[in-house]
């Protein structure tokens, strides 16, 4: 283990401010079975210890011994537990990591496409999120999922969602091709870590992509796809990030399953955490690929109406996946409810909102009761009155 102490340019002035030091430790990830066969992301833990003159260095590497890993817990951990185990705004990524790491449940991420989609999610305590490529090109811009959306509106878009509550849910989003060559996949991934996303997939479609259950999709070579994995790891390895990569592959529709589980090897060694083979044509090709990719986790994307069969969330935790995402759990019921409110609107004149869905009741899912704590507790007067 090296022992650093982190110091300014100039210790001196350094030390006359601040009576504390800082010490970094390089730590190996704790083993783990199905993180064994790829390479390892560098972890930085940092402790603060009291400047002292006196201090001596058994004194140091005593401080430093409690950034380790504790040993392995016996009893499996809940979804819950993570949550609650973590006291202070933490990185998304790093929740993330630690429910696939030290949990054994299904990590259940319904689909979300904007703010009040996500609080309404939040609002219910899904222990994850999804932000939606398809929900964010029809939210934000009105158009199909034809790679209209490009970087910049995903990562707004992913930005204001992971942020909505430092104490949230983490939140996984669609990364698309990453937008380009390895140059544009490090860009993408940099900010997307930057923007507090805990991780996303990446996929093997041609930069004219589409939606992964819309037929007519091509794939690039497995060499070119692999380039996007390296250089997604290299750009997260760089950020000293926990965030999650996951490799996704869309090749079953046009080269077959051989060809998928191949792909998803391939990035598996070259740094991916996650696998997800897009668009499967059966349970029992669902059930296969979590068996064929053993232990590495795999994540299962839903789309009821879409071009694989319906899998519940217990066929899915049966089978061994470790994420479910439902990429249109929001966006398709928000469409059916406008579209009927519309139409009662131009018909009978009214929209017929339900009594209890007043604005206040909408602002407080949206943080209402935050925002006017803030106000009161800076001593502000806007709130005396109520709402």
């Amino acid at each position: 283990m090296a022992l650093s102490a982190v110091v300014s340019p100039d210790p001196l002035s350094k030390i006359e401010h601040e009576p504390t030091m800082v010490l970094q430790a390089a730590v190996e990830l704790a083993s783990s079975k199905f993180l064994e066969p790829f390479k390892p992301l560098p972890v930085i833990s940092t402790a603060e210890v009291p400047r002292d003159d006196s201090i001596v260095a058994s004194e140091l590497e005593d401080a430093v011994v409690e950034l380790l890993p504790a040993e392995k817990v016996e009893k499996p951990l809940g979804l819950g537990d993570i949550a609650s185990s973590i006291l202070e705004p933490t990185s998304g990524a790093k929740k993330l990591r630690k429910m696939l790491l030290e949990t054994k449940e299904l990590i259940v991420c319904p689909g979300v496409y904007d703010g009040l989609s996500a609080r309404t999610a939040i609002e219910l305590g899904f222990n994850a999120m999804y932000m939606t490529g398809a929900g964010t090109t029809a939210s934000r811009i009105g158009q199909p999922d034809l790679a209209i959306a490009q970087l910049h509106e995903m990562r707004e878009n992913a930005e204001m969602i992971a942020n909505l509550d430092p104490f949230g849910p983490p939140l996984i989003a669609d990364m698309d091709t990453g937008y380009g060559g390895p140059i544009m996949v490090a860009r993408t991934v940099e900010q997307y870590i930057r923007a507090g996303v805990a991780g996303a997939h990446l996929e093997d479609q041609v930069l004219t992509k589409r939606c992964g259950h819309l037929s007519g999709k091509r794939v690039v070579p497995q060499d070119e796809y692999i380039s996007r994995i390296r250089a997604a790891h290299a750009a997260r390895v760089r950020l000293q990030s926990d965030f999650v990569l996951i490799a996704r592959t869309d090749a079953l529709q046009s080269l077959g399953y051989d060809e998928c589980i191949a792909r998803l090897r391939a990035a598996r060694e070259e740094g991916a955490d996650v696998g997800l083979l897009e668009g499967f044509s059966s349970k029992e090709q669902a059930a296969q690929a979590v068996k064929d990719l053993a232990p590495w986790p795999l994540l299962l994307n839903s789309v009821e109406n879409g071009k694989s069969p319906v899998i519940t969330v217990d066929e899915a935790h049966t089978m061994g996946f470790r994420i479910m995402i439902f990429s249109f759990a929001t966006l398709a019921p928000a469409y059916v409810a406008i579209r009927d409110t519309l139409t009662r609107l131009k018909n009978e004149g009214v929209v017929g909102t339900p009594k209890h869905i007043t604005p206040v009741k909408l602002f407080e899912v949206c943080g209402l009761e935050h925002s006017m704590a803030v106000d009161m507790n800076a001593g502000g007067k806007s709130f005396v009155s109520g709402v």
